[in-house]
């Protein structure tokens, strides 16, 4: 019983990030409302509440759903990269990118932004920078990995160029999210371009 309990508990958060997840993208952040998102989730208002206490604990939701993905996913490219360093990288910074949009719109990552950096006492934003930092250790286990495999001269730092690469990359992304006219090709050409230099810059 306990069991069907959890399943139906975790059906229910599902539900939840899904309809958020659509509704925030088709009206915004701003204007979906609370008993929208229940009713597009099929549960009542106050249920939602013994989920989420507001819409910023549940855009957080959202967010870490999405990292948690890419996360997984950045693993397996670790655990195998591409025979060329600038291949290897590209292939991981591009995993991230290819998913930033799958459940957040560049409006949502804005709102996610914000509240993170206004707000830097928060649950919010701690829980933010922590996956701002998972996602950093990732890239840096990336250069290791390439490093111990003899990619990489033993004289590089690779911890410190794998920070580097990771603040570029979300830079790089911040800057995406701002501009609307700007393609997702467009942000991994611009990326990839600076890969390829910090690689011979440091090959």
């Amino acid at each position: 019983m306990a069991g069907l309990r959890e399943r139906q508990k975790a059906r229910r958060n599902d539900r939840l990030l899904q309809a958020a997840s659509t509704l925030f993208g088709q009206m915004g952040y701003d204007a979906a409302r609370i008993d929208a998102i229940a009713e597009a989730a099929e549960v009542s208002v106050g249920t939602f509440y013994n989920y989420f206490e507001n819409k910023a604990d549940l855009l957080l939701a959202i967010v870490g759903m999405e990292v948690e993905e890419v996360l997984h996913q950045g693993e397996a490219v670790v655990a195998a990269p591409p025979g060329s360093v600038v291949e290897a990288l590209t292939q991981l910074v591009f995993t991230y990118y290819d998913h930033s949009l799958v459940y957040l719109t560049k409006e949502m990552w804005r709102t996610a932004m914000a509240m993170a950096i206004q707000h830097p006492e928060t649950p919010f934003s701690r829980r933010y920078h922590d996956l701002d930092q998972r996602l950093a250790a990732q890239v840096v286990a990336m250069m290791r990995a390439l490093q111990l495999r003899g990619a990489l001269p033993a004289r590089v730092d690779a911890g410190a160029i794998g920070l580097m690469l990771f603040n570029d990359l979300n830079a790089t992304f911040t800057l995406f999210a701002l501009r609307e006219e700007m393609t997702l090709g467009a942000l991994k050409a611009e990326l990839r371009g600076r890969i390829e230099a910090l690689v011979r810059l440091i090959g």
